[in-house]
């Protein structure tokens, strides 16, 4: 038998450092390939780390709060002969490329002690192991989840799921429905098995549980809190909070930012997004006007390729694709994941997208790699009823529009006072690299395509 230390690896690029923020196994605890050993946080986001070998496990050698840096030793695992993961049955994360997945059997190699590697291809960053049902732990004792059929069997009506009752579980209707969805109605206190769902096949979305408990009166966030027993409340700067802090000075004190504003007459785009929400393509999909906002500035951006683009003191780089940044506020702290080839893509794909991307976000479980390479930023302030702002360019991109609330008001049309949906639309740009004249035409495009989503078809 023989004792195993697995180090903490680099699970994005050049981070350095993670804290330890919950231990998934203890001591004693049996452990085979791909278990979740441990969740930390890092810079960007929330990982879960898959242990590259199995066994028994020895020690836990790093405390939960505790910050390491990456090499650290965190865990002992006693085997008598390690196994590893078949390469064909061990994938990387979803949307790694072939690079990346090198460069992460690599890490895995160098994080385990040389007693025993395990071959290339573990997983370090995921779900599970390839055989997993799901793509998301299930965390010992918890429902299992039940995945949506695929899109291409034909959706069956809505099924009102009753209150329990008497009835033993086993004999009650399954709740279809994801892992984000899940703690989300956990965190508002909604009865999944209440609700009626209205994706494929009955699967609970993300609308569903909003409605449900808008009806129920159940945002306690909104309530108003005790005062604590403590004058003062001292936070420690660390993971997300510090790399918010550290990346928004520098692109504060960096870059020289000008800023634009523009009212708009959003009513078209509201009568589109109506429109959207009773097609039956876009049945069980998340549709608002942020949408819209998106496939605007993928427009914009292909007349002013220069608002995409990247200064690197020696150089301005124009890229010519649109990594489409979404400024996400999650339980963290603020993070811009980023879709990946938007220009590329369908209104209906782009909304899918969207929705995958803040899902993920607000459940804490974004991939470093959708936090990396964004080309351009939009962020809607107007959720929370903010009606502009100057935001702050997104370090590395030169341009970047904050959508403001939509609410109705008097709007002058072919010489009459009618009300009207308007909104108004801030943006912010690199003066380095973004011109005044360049800047106006890019905001007043997407200021066109709120006004007239039809223009799109151009």
């Amino acid at each position: 038998m023989s004792d195993l230390q697995f180090e903490l690896p680099d699970v994005g690029e050049g981070l350095t450092e993670a804290e330890i923020v919950a231990w998934k196994v203890a001591p004693g605890d049996t452990v085979t390939v791909n278990q979740v050993l441990v969740e930390i946080e890092t810079a960007k986001s929330l990982v879960e780390l898959p242990s590259p070998f199995a066994g028994t496990v020895g020690a836990l050698l790093v405390d939960e709060g505790q910050t390491v840096d990456v090499g650290t030793p965190i865990i002992s695992v006693s085997s008598g002969g390690a196994t590893a993961p078949d390469e064909s049955t061990a994938p990387a994360p979803a949307g790694a490329t072939e690079s990346e997945a090198a460069t992460l059997a690599a890490d895995t190699a160098a994080s385990v002690s040389p007693a025993e590697e395990p071959r290339p291809g573990a997983v370090l960053v995921g779900y599970g192991s390839a055989g997993a049902t799901s793509s998301r732990r299930r965390g010992r004792g918890a429902t299992p989840v039940i995945e949506p059929a695929s899109p291409a069997v034909t959706p069956t009506p809505p099924v009102r799921r009753q209150p329990p009752t008497s009835i033993p579980a086993a004999s009650a209707l399954p709740v279809i429905a994801k892992p984000p969805i899940r703690k989300l109605a956990k965190d508002l206190e909604v009865d999944l098995t209440t609700i009626e769902g209205t994706g494929l096949a009955g699967e609970i979305t993300r609308d569903d549980v909003i409605r449900e408990a808008s009806q129920a009166s159940v945002f306690r966030n909104i309530e108003t809190p005790e005062w604590a027993d403590e004058r003062e409340e001292r936070i420690p700067v660390k993971g997300v909070r510090k790399a918010i802090a550290t990346a928004m000075t520098r692109s504060a004190f960096t870059a020289p930012h000008v800023s634009l504003f523009v009212d708009v007459d959003a009513t078209r785009t509201m009568e589109f997004v109506k429109r959207l929400k009773n097609s039956t393509d876009f049945a069980g999909v998340k549709v608002s006007p942020l949408l819209i906002m998106a496939k605007a500035m993928i427009w914009a951006v292909r007349r002013n390729p220069t608002v995409n683009s990247e200064w690197t003191d020696q150089e301005i780089i124009v890229r010519h694709y649109v990594n489409l940044g979404v400024a996400a506020a999650t339980p963290r702290g603020l993070i811009v994941p980023n879709v990946k080839e938007a220009q590329a893509m369908s209104l209906l794909e782009l909304a899918r997208a969207l929705e995958t991307l803040t899902l993920t976000a607000r459940d804490g479980k974004t991939p470093p790699a959708d936090q990396q390479n964004g080309t351009i930023t939009v962020t809607n302030i107007g959720v929370f009823g903010m009606d502009t702002g100057t935001p702050i360019l997104n370090p590395g991109e030169v341009g970047i529009v904050a959508l403001g609330t939509i609410k109705q008001k008097p709007w002058v049309v072919d010489g009459e006072v009618r009300s009207r949906f308007v909104t108004t639309l801030g943006a912010s740009f690199d003066h380095r690299v973004v011109d005044g004249d360049v800047a106006s035409r890019f905001l007043a495009d997407v200021a066109s395509i709120i006004e007239e989503p039809a223009l799109l078809l151009d």
